[in-house]
């Protein structure tokens, strides 16, 4: 098979070789790494181009195996992956602490020619000189020998966290027979839950923790007691409470990977973890992150207030509901919505089938930036629901991702964009194209009918797409600078959040939307609806995830944590400062919070907030010039998505915007000023 890619051949994939696969790459850097520390002189050409080529080799073989870990875990590559991310940890940490390695980047630095190489290629370098004091290299010999074994129980630690919130959530289900317990659902999620309970050889519907189904019952259930069970289920997954109590327990985890992290930070020299983790974001320290997020939490917080009196209020009108429960606000929330602004998430989703929607995304984008997007039908994939697009532009092909988009068994929940192939030059000069890889957990189709998205789940793809575009779009060439390597975490949330914006267009929404069996555009009325809606409950949404992170940067503060209940004691410390619904005592929220425990947020929570207010102030500027002006999507296209990390962040919002950032923008576009 020819494809205009370096592809991973997912059906050559032998779990029972990856493992010694994977040690003849690292053997063969560890040879080659002999030789280029014995340089004398290295330079751009005999040093940077083969080192980043050993980063590729390790990149390129063991991407595809990362990724099936996430989309189609099994028991035996969890065990492969495990032990392969224990090597890869001490290779890495092996690396990192390499001083004559360091010393080779310190000439680059020094050296004559360091004043023409290119920003990439400057910036390649300072990165490298960064991280090797991240890793440890300025230790003592004993120093440096614990930091790396805390290296190693961290990557472990973090899989095991991942692995039981994944087993937690696969362990409950609840099967009904009597439609009349569903009641309130509408009819696509039921036909959800019967073709899960006949695809398990159950009767009737079978209720998971899958995130579709859990999101179908706490909205549309009118069975209170049943919104309140699976909220309990879903709430207390991988902890001491709940229905499968201490069985997937990620208490002890958590407290340990604390423990290692703030031991990490110490012996750096550094104050606390949070300090270690803003070395490498825009934001310069926590009293920085702290009060931004509490600015806005106070500027927030009386629109919250009002936002849960207006629920209170209509939940004992229309349910008798004496007090709001958390297991009640989605539900209440929706029927509000529906009462009040004729508005259903459900009611919208026929006109929102996925393939219009795909093809009114590439639509827009390719108005945007000038590219073209078309499936490409011969790849070899890894599963039957997985499409592979490439991406053209000046009749060049430029960059394909795959996109797998629908929840099943042994996938993991939530979304995510993940590098595949990344842009570089290779040694002999030809070029690497970039590649990633897409994924949702959407409802998939039932029967004949197409998988049909909320107007959230639009918001989901067009999120996750524009992380997909900074790393595709990319100009450099430069490994480990192109594409969204090394960009601030607290800006890599720009492009996603940015791309948001168009789902709310109108002239962008005609492109995305048309109903799945006439073909009938959104109509007026319910466009008018969904628009006056948008900033319902803006205040309550804002609050939660401040909620997250100001948990997330306290927690990564402190240095004595010695036990779960500490924790929680964070937690319940910070929603007593901006919660206005407090849930029950039971809940263990903690202990499913992946993005900071099993993925790269730890003490970047707060980025995702950040980086709104930088995608709210750019889009600022097409609603001025228009939602496709070519010449402010050429901007957009070149001072950001095409830099990678070739300057600070920063830099490249001020070269698109030329002024700096308006930290009300965020504020302004969610009606909260």
């Amino acid at each position: 098979m020819q494809t205009l890619f370096d592809l991973p051949a997912f059906s050559s994939i032998n779990l029972a070789t990856v493992e010694v696969g994977l040690d003849a790459i690292l053997s063969e850097n560890r040879r080659q790494l002999q030789e280029l520390l014995a340089l004398d002189a290295p330079d751009w050409e005999n040093f940077a181009r083969p080192m980043q080529a050993m980063e590729m080799a390790v990149e390129d073989y063991f991407s595809p195996i990362s990724h099936l870990n996430g989309v189609q875990n099994s028991d035996q590559l969890r065990d492969v992956y495990q032990r392969c991310i224990a090597k890869l940890t001490d290779y890495s940490s092996e690396l990192g602490q390499n001083e004559k390695l360091c010393n080779q980047y310190k000439k680059l630095a020094e050296s004559a020619a360091f004043a023409d190489y290119s920003p990439a290629q400057q910036q390649w370098v300072r990165h490298a000189l960064r991280d090797f004091h991240l890793a440890g290299v300025d230790l003592p010999e004993g120093k440096k020998a614990r930091f790396k074994v805390i290296e190693a129980r961290l990557a472990e630690l973090s899989q095991q966290f991942s692995n039981n919130l994944l087993d937690a959530t696969g362990a409950w289900s609840k099967q009904i027979d009597n439609a009349a317990e569903l009641a309130g659902l509408p009819d696509s999620a039921l036909a959800m839950l019967a073709q899960k309970a006949q695809q398990k050889s159950y009767s009737g519907y079978l209720l998971t923790l899958d995130f579709p189904v859990y999101q179908a019952v706490i909205t549309y259930a009118e069975n209170r007691s049943l919104r309140e069970e699976i909220y309990h289920a879903y709430m207390t997954r991988a902890s001491d409470q709940g229905p499968q109590a201490g069985e997937f327990d990620n208490s002890h985890i958590m407290v340990e990977i604390l423990q290692l992290r703030a031991e990490q930070a110490e012996l750096l020299g550094m104050a606390h973890y949070a300090e270690y983790s803003l070395t490498e974001k825009m934001a310069d320290d926590v009293d920085q992150v702290t009060g931004f997020l509490l600015d806005l939490a106070e500027k927030s917080l009386p629109f919250a207030e009002k936002e849960k009196q207006v629920l209170q209020q209509y939940a004992q009108e229309a349910f008798a509901i004496e007090e709001l429960a958390p297991w009640d606000v989605a539900f209440v929330s929706e029927r509000y919505r529906q009462a009040h602004y004729q508005l259903s998430q459900e009611a919208l989703r026929p006109y929102f089938p996925l393939p219009k929607v795909l093809d009114g995304l590439f639509a827009i984008v390719e108005r945007l930036y000038g590219i073209g997007i078309r499936e490409q039908q011969d790849v070899d994939v890894y599963h039957d629901d997985v499409q592979f697009y490439q991406i053209n532009r000046g009749g060049e092909t430029v960059a394909g991702f795959y996109l797998d988009v629908f929840a099943r068994d042994k996938k993991r929940g939530g979304a995510w964009m993940a590098d595949c192939r990344s842009r570089w030059l290779r040694p002999d000069n030809s070029e690497q194209l970039p590649v990633a890889f897409l994924s949702c957990n959407f409802r998939p189709p039932t029967g004949e009918q197409p998988a049909l998205l909320s107007h959230d789940e639009v918001l989901t793809l067009f999120h996750e797409f524009g992380h997909g575009l900074h790393h595709m779009l990319t100009e450099e060439n430069v490994a480990g600078v192109s594409g969204i390597a090394n960009v601030e975490w607290d800006a890599v949330e720009l492009p996603s959040q940015f791309m948001e914006n168009w789902c709310w267009e109108e002239e962008a929404l005609a492109l995305i939307s048309g109903h799945y069996e006439t073909g009938e555009p959104l109509p007026k009325d319910m466009l008018d609806n969904m628009l006056a809606a948008k900033n319902f409950n803006a205040g309550l949404m804002m609050l939660r995830q401040i909620e997250f992170a100001l948990f997330d940067m306290v927690l990564h503060s402190l240095n004595h944590i010695e036990k779960a209940e500490q924790i929680q004691e964070v937690l319940d410390q910070v929603r007593d400062k901006v919660a206005v619904i407090e849930p029950p005592d039971v809940v263990r929220f903690q202990h499913g919070f992946g993005h900071i425990f099993a993925g790269g947020y730890a003490a970047g929570y707060y980025s995702y907030k950040w980086a709104e207010v930088l995608s709210a102030d750019a889009f600022s500027f097409f609603e001025k010039t228009g939602i496709f002006n070519e010449a402010t999507g050429k901007a957009f296209l070149e001072q950001i998505l095409q830099k990678g990390s070739a300057r600070p962040a920063v830099d490249s919002f001020r070269s698109f915007a030329g002024r700096e950032p308006d930290s009300n923008a965020l504020l302004k576009q969610s009606g909260l000023l």
